[in-house]
């Protein structure tokens, strides 16, 4: 089910929207750039995407490790 939403933006937004994302396609748009920050089910395929990518993964692990000696047992 939809529901109708009305929004406020300024001018210069709401003509380059209509610019860039054409007619009747905003409200899609719009819905695309906010599902992900209310989805969890977004959230779980965008956190299995960036696991996808090795370099991403290996730039994680490395900045991980690096963490270790700030965990470590020596007295501070």
């Amino acid at each position: 089910m939809q529901k109708k939403l009305t929004i406020t933006l300024d001018e210069s937004i709401y003509e380059g929207l209509h610019e860039m994302i054409g007619r009747g396609k905003i409200s899609q748009f719009i819905e695309n750039l906010v599902r992900p920050y209310i989805s969890g089910k977004f959230l779980d395929l965008a956190y299995s995407k960036m696991a996808s990518e090795e370099s991403r993964e290996q730039t994680a692990l490395e900045w991980c490790e690096g963490l270790i000696g700030d965990v470590s047992d020596e007295p501070r």
